[in-house]
């Protein structure tokens, strides 16, 4: 993934979603790795996890646009395989982006009404609800991170600084005065 130049709603909010969706990427494809090294058992909650996270993503992309959405619940009943889960989070980490490229500055501070799938009542800001979505996911990969320590290898290094220094590699650059 290459680093794209900051518009629309927020240079930070880009780059978080620029950083999650690099991350998911990086994440996803060393756990198809290294999967077969584990349980089937931690395999399946791992790829559950992970779908959750996807879920919950597509939830609130529905909240953010105004539409309904078809989930009942926070996951799927069933369990994609893990191919699928890594093109589908690709697509909705590019819708992510190309969604925050495309709303103003105004529109992330209006109050956005909806239910959640168990029916309780919501209201957030978009900011807020793209803030939830970038840590949400994040949450989610350090759970199943703490799967990944039983295989050969150590999981990659998917934090925002990692990816800050992959692709602005003058920051590791310091000029001390």
């Amino acid at each position: 993934m290459e680093a794209i130049t900051a518009s629309g709603a927020s240079s930070l909010l880009t780059r978080l979603f620029q950083y999650k969706a690099w991350a998911n990427d990086a994440f996803l494809t060393e756990f198809r790795a290294q999967s077969t090294a584990i349980s089937e058992a931690d395999r399946h909650l791992a790829i559950r996890l992970l779908n959750h996270a996807y879920v919950v993503d597509r939830i609130f992309a529905a909240h953010l646009v105004g539409k309904a959405h078809a989930y009942t619940g926070t996951n799927t009943p069933e369990t994609p395989t893990l191919d699928t889960l890594h093109q589908t989070v690709a697509e909705s980490d590019r819708w992510y982006l190309d969604y925050i490229g495309s709303i103003s500055p105004e529109q992330l501070s209006e109050e956005i009404a909806f239910d959640f799938t168990d029916g309780a009542k919501g209201r957030m800001t978009r900011e807020e609800m793209l803030m939830h979505v970038a840590l949400h996911a994040g949450y989610h990969r350090g759970q199943v991170g703490r799967i990944l320590p039983q295989l050969t290898s150590a999981p990659p290094q998917d934090t925002f600084t990692t990816y800050l220094h992959k692709f602005e590699p003058d920051r590791r650059r310091r000029d001390d005065h």
